[in-house]
C-alpha cells in the first residue's frame, strides 16, 4: 500500500484564552499535559496565548493583559521550554488575523450558524425575548474562523482538546477541504486529540471548576487562601468513623489528579474506613502543595520580571513568522494576490498539477455536504461523489473502494459514479495503487 505521507515530526498546537486566571483545572487539564506532550520526541509543539479570542470575551484592556502575563508565566512555571517549542502570543503573528479573512471568504455562513457558543447566544436571547442576535458581536459569529487560522496557519497534525472543542477541529477541517479544492492543496487536515485519561477536575461546589461558576481555586494560591478554599469544598453529611463513597466526591477527585495510583487507593481505603472530612482536606491540601509549591516560586520569580516574560515571547514570535509568514505568501499567491506585473503561477498544486500520485480529495460544497473525488497521476478526475452528511460516511466508502476496487461500485447504489470517459480498465488500475497489498 502507498499511504500518502505525513510530514515528520508531528505537529501540536495548543492555546489559552487569556481573560482569566489559571485555575487547577486549567492545570490539570491542559497546562500539565502540554507541558508533558512538549517533551515527547518527533514532535514540534506549538503554544500560544490566544489575546486575539479574549477581545471576544472581555472588554478590559488590562485585564487581558495581566491574564496574558499570568498564563505565559503559569506555562513556564510548570516546565514549559521556550527553546523547545514555539511559544508566542497570537497577536504578534500578523498573518493570522490575515489569514482569518482568507477563511472568511469560502467558509458558508451555514456552517457557522451550526457553531455551538453561537447556537447558544442565540438560545439565551431568544429565552430571555429579545431578538435572537441581541448582543451578539460578529467576534462571536466568527470565532470558528480565527480558531481557523490559528490551527491552519501552521499545518498542525493534532490539537488537543476537550470533548466540548471537537466541533471547532472538525469546522477548521471543512475550512480547509473547501480551500484546498479551490486553489491547491495548502492545508493539512488536523484532527483532534482528545485525551480521556485528563481529569476533568470538579470546582468548589462539585460541578466542573470554572470561572462561569465562581467555584475554581487559583493554581498558585498562597498556601494559607489555599487551604481555606479546599476546606469549603462541598462534602455530605457522613460524621467520622462512617463509610464514605468516593464516587461523586469533588474532594477525592481533585486528590486523583494530583496523586499516584498508591496515594489514590490509599485515600480510597481511607475513606471506606470512615475518615473525618477534615482529616481529607488536610491531606488534599498537602498533596497539592507538595506539586504547587515549588512551581509557585518560579511563577512569582517570573510575574515580577515581565520584561522577560515579553523577550521569551519576541523570540517566539520570531519563530512562529519564520513559517507564517512564506506561508501566507504561498497562499496569497494562490488566491491571486499578486503584483501586476509578475507573470501568472504555474498549474496549482492541487489542481492541474497534484502530487503524480492518484488520489481521494475530500472537500465540502456550500450546501453543507461533504463530497469526494478520484483523480489519477494527470488529475483527471475518474470518480465523483454524491453528497453525504458527514466527512465519516465518505471515508468509509472511499476505505472500501481502496480494499476492493472497482467491484465496490456495484454495492454503492449510486453512491459514486465514473466520470464519462473513464473505463473499467483506467479505475481498476488506479485503484490498484491503493490495494493492500500493492508494493
Amino acid at each position: 500500500m502507498h499511504p500518502e505521507s505525513t510530514p515528520s515530526p508531528q505537529r501540536f498546537l495548543t492555546g489559552i484564552t487569556t481573560t482569566g486566571t489559571p485555575h487547577l483545572g486549567n492545570f490539570v487539564g491542559s497546562i500539565r499535559p502540554s507541558v508533558a506532550a512538549s517533551r515527547m520526541v518527533n514532535v514540534q509543539s506549538y503554544y500560544f496565548l490566544a489575546d486575539y479570542h479574549a477581545l471576544i470575551k472581555c472588554d478590559e484592556p488590562a485585564r487581558i493583559q495581566r491574564s496574558t502575563l499570568e498564563i505565559a508565566a503559569s506555562w513556564l512555571a510548570a516546565g514549559l521550554d521556550p527553546e523547545r517549542v514555539t511559544f508566542y502570543r497570537q497577536s504578534d503573528i500578523p498573518e493570522i488575523p490575515e489569514l482569518t479573512w482568507l477563511l472568511t471568504c469560502v467558509t458558508g455562513k451555514g456552517l457557522l450558524n451550526r457553531a455551538h457558543a453561537y447556537k447558544a447566544a442565540v438560545d439565551k436571547s431568544q429565552a430571555a425575548g429579545n431578538d435572537p442576535d441581541a448582543d451578539i458581536s460578529a467576534g462571536l459569529f466568527m470565532y470558528p474562523v480565527l480558531m481557523g487560522a490559528d490551527i491552519l496557519m501552521f499545518k498542525s497534525h493534532k490539537v488537543p482538546v476537550g470533548r466540548d472543542q471537537v466541533q471547532h477541529i472538525e469546522m477548521a477541517r471543512d475550512m480547509a477541504l473547501r480551500f484546498n479544492h479551490l486553489y491547491g492543496e495548502h492545508f493539512v487536515l488536523p484532527e483532534a486529540a482528545i485525551e480521556d485519561s485528563v481529569a476533568l477536575l470538579p470546582g468548589l461546589d462539585g460541578r466542573k471548576m470554572s470561572k462561569s461558576y465562581d467555584n475554581t481555586i487559583p493554581l498558585f494560591a498562597p498556601p494559607g487562601q489555599l487551604r481555606k478554599l479546599i476546606a469549603s469544598i462541598v462534602t455530605d453529611s457522613h460524621a467520622p468513623g462512617e463509610p464514605k463513597e468516593t464516587g461523586g466526591s469533588a474532594l477525592f477527585q481533585i486528590y486523583q489528579a494530583f496523586a499516584s495510583a498508591s496515594e489514590t487507593q490509599a485515600l480510597q481505603q481511607a475513606y471506606a474506613g470512615g475518615i473525618a472530612w477534615g482529616d481529607a482536606k488536610q491531606l488534599l491540601f498537602e498533596r497539592i502543595e507538595r506539586d504547587v509549591a515549588p512551581m509557585r516560586e518560579r511563577y512569582h520569580a517570573l510575574i515580577n520580571d515581565p520584561e522577560k516574560i515579553e523577550d521569551l515571547l519576541q523570540a517566539g514570535a520570531c519563530k512562529a513568522r519564520a513559517v507564517a509568514t512564506p506561508f501566507m505568501r504561498e497562499l496569497r499567491q494562490a488566491v491571486g494576490l499578486r503584483k501586476l506585473g509578475s507573470p501568472p503561477a504555474p498549474a496549482q498544486k492541487g489542481k492541474a498539477a497534484r502530487t503524480g500520485s492518484p488520489a481521494f480529495k475530500q472537500y465540502r460544497e456550500k450546501d453543507g455536504k461533504f463530497y469526494f473525488k478520484l483523480v489519477d497521476a494527470d488529475a483527471r478526475v475518474l470518480l465523483q461523489s454524491q453528497g453525504f452528511d458527514s466527512h465519516q460516511e465518505a471515508a468509509l466508502i472511499i476505505a472500501a473502494l481502496q480494499k476492493e476496487g472497482p467491484l465496490a461500485l456495484t454495492a454503492l447504489d449510486g453512491k459514486v459514479a465514473a466520470t464519462q470517459g473513464s473505463s473499467v480498465a483506467d479505475l481498476a488500475k488506479v485503484l490498484q495503487f491503493f490495494a493492500p497489498n500493492a508494493n
